[in-house]
């Protein structure tokens, strides 16, 4: 049976009409090698989020789950290192809910590491032509509450998935409109992504490269 590799992304929110986190996933191949890819959108909700991805992994029983996620006004896709266990919204989500300073899970610990690769990865973005960084804060919104439920939901024997996300720029469309905005073409995103899941399924320990940073 061929290994299977979960592919989120998420619903518009925030008032704009797509978002390239999904669009992104439906220009993804069928498969990687062995590995079948299974792209799902996810509801930018709080809690939902995490309740359609973890019923897809029950599902599917992937080998690899890799959420993706909008974030306006990066100017590389981030290949994210750390959840953190707090729900802090800025703005409410499309189902109206805005916590503030809340634990996405009250017995969990403070913040899960990504279990991918993602100096690997990130590398690996960046080898395909592509601007590509890792990132030590996913933020306090619902990408961040996704990763971080993900990655709860697998340490609490949901699965053995290796588990990661990645946030992409605004895709040009979007920036068309906000003057001094940074954007990429939703086709690069896809094939940044897609250099991502190579580097994510080849390295089952991640490479010992600098990403720190010194702020």
């Amino acid at each position: 049976m061929a290994a299977v590799a979960l592919v989120t992304g998420f619903e518009p929110f925030g008032g704009e009409s797509s978002n390239p986190s999904w669009q992104a996933c439906s220009l993804l191949p069928k498969s990687i090698g062995r590995t079948r890819l299974q792209v799902l959108q996810v509801p930018c909700e709080f809690r939902r989020a995490i309740e359609v991805v973890a019923t897809a992994i029950e599902d599917l029983r992937p080998s690899l789950v890799l959420c993706l996620g909008q974030a306006g006004g990066r100017t590389a896709m981030s290949v994210e290192r750390v959840a953190i266990n707090i729900d802090d919204a800025g703005a409410p989500d499309n189902g109206g809910a805005n916590p503030v300073d809340e634990p996405i899970a009250r017995d969990g610990p403070a913040a899960y590491f990504a279990t991918v690769p993602v100096k690997a990865m990130a590398a690996a973005i960046r080898a395909a032509g592509i601007p590509a960084e890792v990132s030590n804060s996913a933020g306090t919104y619902v990408c961040n509450h996704l990763m971080y439920g993900v990655l709860h939901f697998l340490a609490s024997g949901g699965g053995q998935a290796r588990a990661g996300f990645i946030h992409v720029p605004y895709a040009e469309a979007q920036a068309a409109g906000k003057r001094d905005t940074a954007s990429m073409a939703v086709a690069t995103m896809a094939r940044g992504v897609e250099a991502a899941l190579v580097a994510a399924i080849a390295h089952a320990v991640d490479i010992k490269v600098s990403e720190g940073t010194s702020t």
